[in-house]
């Protein structure tokens, strides 16, 4: 019967008495199983990074601009012609059957004053379903109504980063703020949304009724017009249905022909910010797979460490054989080396990885997320690796002639 305990003990005997060797073998195990756990940690940040950014623009989304304004032959890009109208939205939630919610919006930059602060910042005309739309929450006071809409109503609602620059530690609500020299009273306090997927500060902005920005604060080259209609489907699974039926219901009230150009363009944010995520996922699997060929590397190394091993103790192996060491000792004391070699420096690869991952993290203020499966995973593939290089070595050793070893040189 094998003597386990004493075979372990005969191991780590052997991997002493040549330390300088055994750290050196243990490096690439080291650094493959750090970089598995940083390079996952890092894409597991981004894909978390995408994922809270999918989250702060709301779900199944759809935006619709207006046209492209034609110059010279120049076609100046997808929102330079007014195309757009409250009509066309009001038509869309009317019309759309995989269409839930509809909201227009006529937008732009306007100094802001509050007492002797100033700030300036975007501001959205919208109807209150655009909140609804974006699952956009109030962190205080409350939004304006469709009354407020229908009779173009000095109110506002202020983001976090606007609260911050005017207001300071002061409660805004109910406070009057004047928006291009107009005065509005402070309804209600946006909760905090952060940056959107092209490094936006979605906070820094103000949203006040769009028949308001309309008449009142941007005008319009015509009645009604409307910069952006931003459309929630029924589901993720109506987007492509919505998306549709918006196309053919504006085709069909700008009397488009079949064979002109759309004057809008419809894009889907959420089928977009996905498949960011879901390319945010392969790559973190991508550098997983790249960092694991350091594992491979580091095996191979254990394996010429291991092979040497057996050429320097040859006589020892005699020696053993001689006085009744069976064959399965001989292949298990090399096994357990090999395997302490890939597991040590598997230990010592994952406090590598975690610190690194960790200065990563704050030296560039990117999530990192260091996953407890990776981990294990990484862990895992050092053993597997150090019983997969460590066995030929030993059965090498394990076939030995006793009598051939004991004359060994």
């Amino acid at each position: 019967m094998v003597n386990i305990p004493s075979t372990i003990r005969i191991a780590f005997r052997a991997l002493r008495v040549n330390k300088m060797r055994s750290g050196l073998t243990m490096l690439g195990i080291i650094i493959g199983v750090a970089a598995v756990i940083a390079m996952v940690a890092v894409g597991a940040g981004a894909s978390s990074k995408i994922a809270e950014q999918i989250s702060s623009m709301g779900s199944n989304l759809l935006i619709i601009l207006p046209g492209a304004t034609t110059s010279g032959g120049v076609r100046m890009g997808a929102g330079t012609q007014p195309t757009l109208t409250m009509g066309d939205a009001e038509a869309i939630m009317r019309e759309c059957p995989a269409v839930e919610a509809v909201a227009p919006t006529h937008n732009g930059v306007a100094q802001v004053v509050y007492s002797h602060m100033n700030w300036s910042t975007g501001v959205v005309g919208t109807t209150p379903s655009y909140l609804y739309i974006r699952e956009w929450q109030l962190a205080g006071g409350r939004t304006f109504t469709a009354q407020d809409v229908k009779s173009a109503t000095k109110a506002a609602l202020v983001g976090r980063t606007v609260v911050e620059n005017l207001f300071g530690d002061e409660d805004p609500v109910g406070k009057v703020i004047r928006i291009q020299n107009l005065p509005f009273t402070v309804l209600g306090v946006l909760a905090e949304k952060g940056q959107d997927a092209r490094g936006h500060d979605q906070d820094d902005t103000i949203m006040i009724p769009i028949t308001t920005a309309q008449k009142k604060l941007f005008g319009v080259q015509f009645p009604g017009m409307v910069r952006i209609i931003t459309v929630k489907a029924k589901s993720i699974q109506d987007l492509a249905a919505a998306e549709r039926q918006i196309t053919e219901l504006l085709k069909q009230r700008h009397r488009i022909g079949p064979k002109q150009d759309n004057d809008f363009t419809v894009r889907n944010l959420t089928q977009f910010m996905q498949a960011r995520e879901e390319s945010s996922k392969v790559m973190t699997l991508l550098l997983g797979a790249i960092a694991s060929v350091s594992l491979l590397v580091g095996g191979i190394g254990i394996m010429n460490i291991m092979l040497v091993s057996v050429t320097e103790r040859t006589r020892e192996i005699g020696i053993r054989m001689a006085i009744g060491a069976k064959t399965w000792d001989i292949r298990l004391q090399f096994l357990i080396e090999a395997l302490a070699l890939s597991l040590l420096g598997g230990i010592i690869g994952i406090v590598i990885g975690v610190s690194a991952s960790t200065i990563i993290s704050r030296a560039s203020g990117w999530p990192v997320i260091v996953s407890p499966l990776s981990v294990l995973l990484a862990f895992g593939f050092s053993g597997i690796v150090g019983m997969f290089f460590g066995f030929y070595p030993a059965y090498k050793a394990s076939l030995l002639n006793p009598i051939d070893a004991l004359r060994y040189e």
